[in-house]
């Protein structure tokens, strides 16, 4: 015991270090930006040579796929634990890296030179053209996957993407494609920096065949899911001057961003104007009845589905599935029921969607038995179970505690012909998140990397709360990594969760330093985000932390309008 006591004060020193460097290390890797570093403003140009190594509605909705589970605060201990068999993994990615850089394989150029842009680009510049003014003094070989590699990793931080792909445009002997600007495109207006998406559209519109209806289809969805339904609308009756025709595809796409957007109304507007100029369609009218169900509005959807036997179409199944899913919703199952009858009344075959909704449903209702039963009826009809089925049969029953069951049947799927896919292990990971089995939830992420699916934002979120609840920092360092290395961009949700978990467990300093990094980016917190993160502060006494909180909320505001009025008086002159 008097042996152990020696050792205490080195460690005691060692931990307060740590958290003292938390807002003062300066490293490349984003996961260390996030955990370490009091950010790095670039003054001057770098040079990395230096540097260290539609579909038509309804799909499977959102409720169906996504899980949420409150957090509770629970001290794990060690910050830098790791499992052991999760440390071999770590290990070996380390080393695999680290012989890449060493051996400089002909093969391995594009990666590497993916990996040096991007350490680049993880500083913070203040605008594209100090982005393009510090790759200018660097030397790569551009191409088409080099590009689009980069855009997808940084397709949340338009700074970054914009400014790659500015300077990318003028290399000598590079022409970006069609597919590289509607990627461009997407990214500013997933940033809601519609100004400079207009001009890139006008940009491509000199280019021969560049802008296609793909193009103002990511358009009009971008509006409309920022609310600019107008804009969206306008988009539309310009698209001639592009050189797109303003058909039945054109329209449908319109109305479908409108519902997804989140107002049927404007959606049905776009339809009473244009239905005696371009001819709707079944999937119009599925649209419509979509929406007008997803905005709990029944009445509305079943006169969309006479004013659509009127025009000469019958209801589908997508139509029966619409209102399937609005009662599931109010969780009124005798009128599913009464609605399958009907579609057998008329032989209309129940889809996959169709029956993994009801199934769902059901079983947020308590209803597991009856869940299940849909699960035999199903089979009884003939209709084959996908990854979305399967992954909602495996989310319920892991919700009832049937661990056994949900390991038994995700073995089980390509026994039956149907592979894992990236929605699938998702529900695996969040079932092991949630029943605080941290070693089975990092080896389906690695299972994931073995079979080359791809993982997404979905698939970290629930690691990322897992890390903050058991505190393991050296773990989510590796994530964020991993997540990076995988091009899935940090997102402004992304953020937010971690200032919120690192603030409920203990560590106010870490949540300053993804808060700092999050302005640094070019994102505008919430002010629950905010507001969250300065009450912490404020508990806890950290009266410096909390000033410098304030300061930048202000800066994000600044940096938000200041970036507005740049665009207006570009637009003017």
């Amino acid at each position: 015991m008097i042996s152990n006591l020696k050792h205490f004060p080195y460690f005691w020193c060692l931990r307060a270090r740590r958290r003292l460097n938390v807002w003062r290390s300066s490293v490349y890797y984003v996961s260390d930006y996030l955990l370490c570093n009091r950010y790095c403003t670039v003054t001057e140009t770098v040079n990395t040579n230096q540097l260290p190594k539609v579909t038509e509605s309804p799909e499977l909705p959102d409720w169906v796929k996504i899980v949420k589970k409150e957090e509770t605060v629970v001290d794990f201990g060690d910050d830098d634990f790791l499992l052991p068999s999760f440390s071999e993994w770590v290990k070996n990615e380390k080393l695999r890296a680290r012989e890449v850089d060493v051996r400089g394989l002909a093969s391995d150029i594009a990666d590497n030179d993916v990996d040096k842009i991007s350490k680049l680009l993880r500083f913070h510049f203040k605008s594209p053209d100090a982005v393009v003014d510090a790759l200018n003094n660097c030397t790569f070989d551009v191409s088409e996957c080099l590009v689009e590699q980069i855009l997808k990793r940084f397709s949340c931080e338009w700074i970054p993407s914009y400014g790659f792909f500015k300077w990318a445009k003028l290399q000598k002997g590079v022409t970006l494609s069609s597919d590289l600007y509607d990627l461009m495109v997407d990214n500013l207006g997933k940033s809601k920096k519609f100004d400079l998406m207009r001009e890139l559209m006008d940009e491509m519109s000199h280019l021969q065949g560049y802008v296609s209806l793909n193009t103002m289809i990511k358009i009009m969805r971008r509006l409309a899911k920022a609310g600019k339904y107008e804009d969206a609308i306008e988009a539309f009756t310009r698209m001639k001057e592009f050189g797109v025709q303003k058909d039945t595809s054109g329209m449908n796409a319109l109305i479908d961003a409108s519902v997804k957007g989140g107002s049927v109304e404007h959606a049905h507007k776009v339809y009473l104007d244009l239905k005696d100029h371009i001819a709707p369609t079944v999937q119009t009218y599925n649209i419509l009845v979509h929406g007008w169900c997803k905005a709990r509005n029944i009445d509305k959807a079943n006169e969309t589905v006479k004013d659509m036997e009127e025009r000469g179409f019958s209801p589908d199944v997508v139509t029966y599935t619409c209102f399937i899913e609005a009662y599931c919703r109010e969780k009124d199952f005798r009128k599913v029921d009464a609605i399958f009858k009907e579609m057998q009344m008329k032989e209309c075959s129940p889809t996959v969607v169709t029956y993994t909704i009801n199934m769902k449903a059901l079983g947020q209702a308590k209803e597991v038995d009856k869940a299940l039963d849909v699960y035999e009826k199903m089979k009884q009809n003939g209709c084959v179970p996908d990854n979305s089925f399967y992954s909602s049969l495996i989310h319920l029953l892991g919700a009832t505690g049937r661990l056994k069951d949900c390991y038994d049947i995700f073995e089980d799927m390509p026994k039956q012909g149907v592979s894992p896919d990236t929605f699938t292990y998702n529900t695996m990971i969040t079932i092991a998140v949630k029943n605080s089995n941290e070693e089975d939830a990092l080896k389906f992420l690695q299972k994931m990397e073995e079979s080359q699916c791809k993982p997404d934002i979905c698939t970290y979120a629930p690691l990322f709360k897992m890390c903050c609840r058991m505190r393991r920092m050296k773990v989510l360092s590796f994530l964020l990594n991993h997540m990076f290395k995988n091009d899935v961009s940090m997102d402004l949700g992304t953020y937010a969760l971690l200032v919120r978990g690192l603030c409920r467990n203990r560590n106010p300093e870490r949540a300053c330093a993804v808060f700092e990094l999050a302005v640094l980016r070019g994102f505008l917190p919430t002010d629950t985000m905010y507001d969250n993160l300065v009450k912490e502060l404020e508990e806890r006494g950290l009266k410096e932390e909390k000033k410098r909180i304030e300061e930048l909320m202000l800066q994000a505001k600044q940096q938000e309008s200041g970036t507005s009025s740049e665009r207006h008086l570009k637009i003017e002159e």
